[in-house]
Formats: C-alpha cells, structure tokens, sequence
C-alpha cells in the first residue's frame, strides 16, 4: 500500500470532517440566534420600527393631556373677550369634526368664533381667505398651511397684527413654535400608519401583493405617516410584497391611478391610500372593474368609504384621527396663545381603528356623533 496517499488521504478526510463540523455548529449558531430573535423564516431579523416621529421643524410630540389650563387661567380667557377664526386648507368629514370640537371648547373657555373657511387645497385661495379674516381682526386663527411656501408670506400679515396662529398640522415654513405659532395639535403619525398596515394585513392573512397609493408633495405630516404604512406592513407582514407605488397630489386624479395600477397588475389584493378623500376615487375604480376582491384601508373616517365597509364592500378598515379630541387640542392650545402662555411644541393625539364590528362607538368617540344613516341604512 502507498503510504504517501493513504495519509494524503486521510488528511483529505480530516479536512471534510472539520469543514462539515463547523458548517454544522454555524448552522445550530443561525438556528439559535433566530430563535433569540424571533426572526421570521422567511426573511431576516429586521428592527422593529420606531413609534417616534417629528414635527416640521425637529419638534418632538407630547401629549395632549399636557396642554392644561388652571382655573385661574380660563378666568382670564373669559375675561378677555377673545375671537377665533379658522382658515383650513380643505373641506372633509374629518375637517368639520375637528372644528366641531374646537368650537365646543371655545364655547367652554368663553373665546367666539367669528369665521371659518375651507381653500379646496388652492394656496392661492387660501391666502384670499386669510385677507378676508384679517378683515375681522381674530385674535386667534386655527389653520393647516394649503402650501408652506408660499404661506410664509401669506401668513405674515397675520404675525404683525399680533395674531396667535395654531396649526393642526403644517405650519408656513420656516416659521417656530413659541414664536411664529403657538403649537401643532394632530394624530400620531406613526402609529396611524401602524393601524393601517395592521388592518390590511389582517383582512389579507398576511400575504399577498398590494399596491401603495401616497401623498406626492412635501408634506411632513403624510410623508411620515405613508412611510409608517410600509415600514410597519415590512416589518409585521414580510409575505406581503409592496408591487406598485403610486404618488398623486390631486385628490381627483386617483381613480385614474388606481385604474391604471390594478390594470398593469391585476394579482394586486389590498390598497393603501394616503386619506379618505383620496380613497373614494380608489373605490369608484375597483367598483368599474369589478374588482371586489381588493381590500382598501386608509385615513379618516368618511360616510361613503364606512357604508362600502358595512356592506361588506372594498373598505376593510379606517383609521380616525380621534377629531374631536384633536379640535379641544387646538382650542386649548390657542387659549395658551391667548395668554402668551407656552404651550408644548407639538402634541399628538393617538389615533383609532374602525372596521365593521366598532363603527357605531368608533364613529362617537372620533366625530363625536352618530354614524349617518346612510352608512348604518
């Protein structure tokens, strides 16, 4: 026998046998480090995705019961005599309930509303609105910048009268809490975006392909509310695959854009889309294809989107803003503004889901009324 090769052979041997002994305690390595992780088989261990979020300008939220006024503090706002005004950036459901609360609060703290105007998301509108409430020479002016641009000049009129500016969700740019306005009041974002994917997620069984309909524009508030909806869906549903992204920026243009997405990919099961509004042309879509087999969920509550969900329709799920509390948040906060009282720089109000099981109680605590009859009829 060839003693030569019979040790080569058994070096080979050796060699095979520490490779395969390592591969095997690596693989038992892999296996335990996933079960430390509780990392998913089908992808690796991933972050969970943070909660947090800022304002415009770096702000970090609190929470509303830290917008508080003492007795002594309402005394003053009574005696003031204060008048409040609202120039909003657009009409909605979810627009009017957040006014409903807020007026109900300033009945409260004794401040009268003297206007309230809508610009259909034309900043050019919105700016002739605040000249006609300049007119009235509110003491306080609850508002959304249609675009915070442009709103920086628009807007200083109402600074150099003095005029306490209260923002439900962008403020003109460049402009800072505590100097140029008193303080954002709206919904958590990310949490907002967590409910959204939670409730798709759920009505699909955790798989399938979606599409991701989200607000094109420099918009701090749905930006980081959209990109919640992906991060959360990534992270808590890894077998459903994001197969078409679509921006849109007019509010009329999605019905054209949802149409065009289920067509380039008809296997699409779920659809998010960035709010209410927007989501009707998404429904009227699926409707003329007879897509009754794509799921929808969005933000807001709204009657025409909330009848399709009782009815077993497209709509699996909204998410409500929690309006009514958001609007005592901006009357409050103006109270503070009213008082030259600082008040936290933003605060966030933590949102709601609704599905068919909880519209009644849901529709309550977030509008603050009855569901209309045309959704529960």
């Amino acid at each position: 026998m060839n003693t030569s090769f019979s040790r080569s052979r058994d070096r080979k041997r050796l060699i095979v046998a520490g490779a395969l002994c390592a591969a095997l305690f690596l693989s038992g390595c892999s296996a335990a480090g996933q079960a430390t992780t509780g990392a998913k088989p089908s992808q690796a261990a991933s972050a969970e995705p943070s909660l947090s979020f800022t304002g415009p300008n770096g702000e970090v939220p609190g929470t509303l019961d830290e917008l508080a006024l003492s007795d002594s503090d309402k005394s003053k706002v009574a005696a003031g005599k204060f008048t409040a005004a609202f120039v909003w950036h657009t009409t909605s459901e979810f627009v009017t309930a957040v006014e409903r609360g807020a007026r109900a609060e300033f009945e409260r703290l004794g401040i009268k509303v003297v206007a309230s105007t809508q610009a259909n998301f034309d900043a050019a509108t919105q700016a002739n609105n605040l000249e006609t409430v300049l007119a009235l020479h509110p003491d306080i002016i609850v508002t959304t910048a249609v675009d915070p641009t442009s709103a920086a000049a628009a807007f200083q009129p109402a600074l150099d009268k003095g005029t306490k500016l209260v923002i439900m969700t962008t403020p003109p740019k460049g402009y800072k809490a505590g100097k140029d306005f008193v303080s954002i009041v709206t919904v958590s974002l990310t949490q907002a975006g967590k409910f959204n994917a939670e409730l798709l997620g759920k009505a699909l069984g955790g798989k399938g392909e979606i599409g991701y309909m989200y607000h094109d524009a420099d918009f701090w508030f749905t930006n980081q509310r959209d990109k919640a909806f992906k991060d959360w869906t990534a992270f808590e549903y890894p077998d459903e695959k994001i197969v078409a992204e679509e921006g849109f920026t007019d509010e009329a243009a999605t019905q054209a854009i949802a149409a065009a997405m289920i067509a380039r990919n008809p296997n699409i099961k779920g659809i998010y889309v960035a709010w209410a509004t927007a989501a009707q042309g998404v429904l009227a879509a699926l409707r003329d294809a007879g897509r009754t087999d794509i799921k929808v969920v969005t933000n807001d509550l709204d009657a025409t989107l909330a009848a399709d969900m009782m009815r077993d329709g497209n709509i699996v799920g909204l998410v409500g803003n929690g309006s009514v509390a958001l609007g005592k948040g901006l009357a409050t906060a103006a109270a503070y503004g009213a008082l030259n009282k600082t008040a936290p720089p933003l605060i966030a109000v933590t949102p709601s889901t609704i599905t068919k099981s909880t519209l009644d109680a849901g529709w309550k605590e977030d509008y603050g009324t009855k569901p209309p009859a045309s959704v529960t009829g």
